[in-house]
Order: C-alpha cells, then sequence, then structure tokens
C-alpha cells in the first residue's frame, strides 16, 4: 500500500502538473483546481516555451510511473519508427505490462499495477512476468496467475471495485475481469489512450535536448 508521504506527493504532484495521478488526487483537483503553493490561486506570467514543454514531458512521465532514462529510450526508439514520433511513443507505452494491467482493472493506479508485475502475479500467455516494462504483443493474453486469483485485491477487481476511478476499457483491450484476465487485440492508437498529454511538446522537448 501507498505511504501517507508517498499519497502527498502524488497529489501535489498531480495539481503541479494538472492532472490527477491517482484517484485521491482526482478528488483534491476536484476541490481544488489550481497549483499547490502559495500563489497557487494567482495568473502567474507565460510560462516559457521551454516550460511548457518540460511540464508535458513530466506529464507522460508521471502517469506511466518512469524514470526519466526510461522515458527517454522509448521516445529514441519511437524516433527510429516511421510516423509520427508522438504518437509512436504513447503507443509504445501503452503497450507495457503495467499500462494494460491497470487499463484492465486489474489495478486502481499505475503504482499498483506495477507493484503487482514486480512481486509476480502476473503471467502473459501462461508465463510468468515481473518486469513492468515489458511489451506485450497483439494477440497476447494478460491474466492473473492462479494462486493470487483468491487475494482480497484481485477479488476486489474481479467485482469491479475499480471501476469508478478508471476511464472505460479502450477498444485495443478485450477484458473478462471476473476471469482476471485481458487480451491486447492489436496496437493501441494515440486518440483511445486515456493519457492527458500534448505529445507534439513531448518531442519538441527531447528534439531540442
Amino acid at each position: 500500500m501507498a505511504s501517507k508521504a508517498q499519497d502527498r506527493r502524488k497529489v501535489r504532484l498531480s495539481r503541479a502538473l494538472g492532472v490527477a495521478l491517482t484517484p485521491k488526487a482526482a478528488r483534491y483537483l476536484e476541490k481544488r483546481p489550481y497549483a499547490p503553493g502559495e500563489h497557487g490561486r494567482t495568473k502567474r506570467k507565460a510560462d516559457s516555451d521551454y516550460a511548457v514543454r518540460l511540464r508535458e514531458k513530466q506529464r507522460l512521465r508521471e502517469q506511466y510511473n518512469l524514470r526519466e532514462k526510461q522515458l527517454r529510450i522509448q521516445f529514441e526508439e519511437a524516433r527510429r519508427k516511421d510516423g509520427l514520433t508522438g504518437e509512436n511513443l504513447v503507443e509504445q507505452l501503452e503497450m507495457r505490462l503495467d499500462a494494460l494491467v491497470l487499463r484492465a482493472g486489474f489495478a486502481r493506479t499505475m503504482a499498483q499495477a506495477r507493484q503487482l508485475v514486480v512481486h509476480r502475479h502476473i503471467l502473459v500467455e501462461g508465463e510468468l512476468v515481473d518486469r513492468p516494462s515489458f511489451r506485450v504483443k497483439p494477440g497476447q493474453l494478460i491474466h492473473v496467475k492462479a494462486r493470487s486469483e483468491g487475494t482480497e485485491p484481485f477479488q476486489v477487481a474481479a467485482a469491479g471495485g475499480h471501476a469508478e476511478v478508471l476511464p472505460p476499457v479502450p477498444g485495443y483491450l478485450e477484458v473478462e475481469l471476473d476471469k482476471l484476465q485481458a487480451r491486447l487485440v492489436r496496437r493501441p492508437k494515440r486518440a483511445e489512450v486515456p493519457v492527458v498529454c500534448d505529445v507534439q511538446l513531448v518531442v519538441e522537448y527531447y528534439a531540442a535536448r
């Protein structure tokens, strides 16, 4: 479980970035839709281009719970592919195992989804995978280990206990929540991915570094 200090950090970060990183942060943003600190309510001077791009990069990084080095590696891979770099980037990130565990409704937050994978509760095509960064291929089945299915967190998930805090299941996933399994049916498209971010600004941030 997340500590109170972690909760506070996520709420503060959510307010600074203008995007809810946890269900608790979402409730805070409804009540206080402004940045933290004594100047949060006042209209600040316009941010520089650099600051705007940096904030979008931070938004993307925090929503996927990544380290800077991890996001940079993903960006470099996305840049080498055909198509729009920003769209490639989000589509790659969305195929991470931890992201799909969250989208399927097995977890409540990205941090919890990561924890479930690391603690060896999740299988892909019957094989145990404990790397959150594992990239699921279209057609592959994600499911909860049989010995873990009866534990409280997964019983809550199977009953739809996270539905009120998660966006609807996107079209690239087929989910049988009662069976705690989900299949990536095709590659995600950026427009379907429930991530708040101007990816072009992220591309511009890295292109200038």
